[in-house]
């Protein structure tokens, strides 16, 4: 298996550092609102990933994490007249309501930042014992120029960078040795969320956090370091320069970064009102659909949001949905078919479907050419398996079809609506209308219930439906 390192800008064979094992962190939200379907593609792309790594047989243990202390939060605090730590486990919460929808799932640890303050502050200690860092009137700052490597993950100049904190001033800036050289500690503000420390009473810098969290629940070195590429830099090289030279190891064997989501081909923000939180596009769309569409693309090329896109991967994905359906039908109407495979029948017809599957995969996690093999299990599966098949025969399609979704995170079964009473009985008068021959009501019905946004489908597995 291969993927593309960031730190070497090349693909790279996978090779853990303990065999059969993989530990794997991956940059979680700052939850100081809904999630955004730019927040979603990580999301779904890298726990994907671990799926596949899981199915390959390694054993993952997969960490990430929640910023729930930082400007935005301190300031969303403000505007509903909260506190810090209620908007954060508010949108904690909401975060995971997304993520179960869209059929991510929790990570093997879910560190919060505000809980691994003690960690922190050890880590700031130790590069100020080590002539890493200084304090100036309460704030601990990173001297990066000490550290020789810095700009090797963001291929930057060091010369040619800017400092790396947010953009928001803190207490004691214009005090640093350096422009470059970033903030660990920072005293409070006025009314802000505290921690009492050596330095002064404030709150950690956003870079330390993740560098952390990681030493704490997957050690000094490890495997997979991943996020969006927009944290390619200041984030990700500032991780590295904190933890290295804090631990005097590498950080991360590789580095994996998925591009951005762009909207009807333009950046994604409030300002130009094409900004969409996932909870904006699942009450349109099957969460299913969001998913599919974040992998119809590879996860280092751009993917561009779009209605007309998002159609698109409805329409794949009731391809593949109608085919394990019609698979389901079958096997729940045996009749007097042969539990084995009957003569010209292969129930390893599946496996040159899977290996396209896996060797996609195997390069570099490319989801777009692994739903393409899913997509030619589905051809395959349509062309050959009839009522007429062996249980055998259907039953091997359907375990190759289920296998493969499910390392995509496909659930193949559509949630199914509440109907209200009015919409319910109309379909009931509409079937028994079909089977005394009055086809003229049942038309009727059909337009009536047309009319109420409800497209109906007679399928030899009997009616189904859906809202337009």
């Amino acid at each position: 298996m291969k993927i593309y390192n960031t730190l070497n800008a090349r693909k790279e064979e996978l090779v853990p550092i303990r065999e059969g094992k993989i530990g794997m962190y991956v940059c979680g939200p700052t939850v100081y609102n809904l999630i955004h379907i730019g927040n979603a593609r990580p999301m779904i792309v890298f726990d994907t990933f671990r799926r596949y790594l899981e199915y390959k047989g390694f054993d993952v243990t997969y960490v990430s994490n929640f910023t729930d202390v930082d400007d935005k939060i301190i300031k969303r605090a403000i505007e509903e007249e909260s506190t810090a730590r209620e908007v954060a486990e508010k949108y904690i919460e909401e975060c995971k309501k997304d993520m179960a929808a869209l059929n991510i799932r929790p990570a093997t640890v879910a560190p919060q930042a505000t809980k691994e303050i003690e960690g922190m502050q050890e880590m700031i200690q130790t590069l100020i014992d080590r002539g890493y860092a200084y304090v100036k009137n309460g704030t601990v700052y990173y001297r990066t120029r000490k550290f020789k490597g810095y700009g090797k993950l963001s291929k930057k100049n060091l010369d040619d960078m800017q400092s790396g904190h947010r953009d928001i001033k803190v207490t004691g800036e214009e005090e640093k040795e350096d422009p470059a050289d970033f903030v660990l500690w920072k005293p409070k503000k006025e009314g802000e969320p505290f921690w009492t420390s050596p330095w002064s009473d404030g709150r950690p810098g956003w870079h330390i956090e993740c560098s952390v969290m990681a030493k704490r629940y997957l050690g000094d070195t490890i495997d997979i370091h991943a996020g969006g590429e927009d944290l390619i830099f200041p984030h990700h090289e500032n991780e590295i320069a904190q933890s290295e030279a804090a631990n005097d190891a590498p950080f991360a064997h590789y580095w994996m970064h998925n591009a951005f989501l762009n909207i009807d081909g333009s950046k994604m923000s409030k300002s130009a009102g094409n900004f969409f939180t996932v909870r904006d596009i699942i009450a349109k769309y099957d969460p299913q659909v969001l998913r599919f569409f974040m992998l119809s693309a590879h996860y280092r090329s751009p993917l561009n949001f779009s209605d007309t896109l998002m159609d698109s991967a409805k329409s794949g994905l009731d391809r593949i949905r109608n085919a394990a359906s019609n698979l389901d039908y079958i096997l729940a109407n045996p009749g007097n078919r042969s539990e084995s495979a009957a003569e010209g029948e292969n129930p390893e017809f599946a496996v040159p479907f899977i290996e396209k599957f896996e060797n996609a995969m195997d390069d570099d996690c490319n989801t777009a050419d692994a739903i393409a093999a899913v997509f030619e299990l589905v051809r395959e599966i349509n062309s050959t398996v009839t009522d007429q098949s062996s249980v055998a025969y259907v039953k091997a399609a359907k375990n190759a079809l289920e296998t493969l979704c499910s390392v995509l995170g496909i659930i193949l079964e559509e949630e199914k609506e509440d109907l209200d009473s009015e919409v319910e009985a109309l379909i009931e008068e509409r079937q028994a209308a079909r089977k005394a021959k009055n086809f003229q009501r049942a038309d009727e019905i059909r337009s009536q219930l047309d009319q109420m946004g409800i497209v109906l489908e007679d399928t030899r597995e009997g009616v189904k439906w859906h809202r337009k």
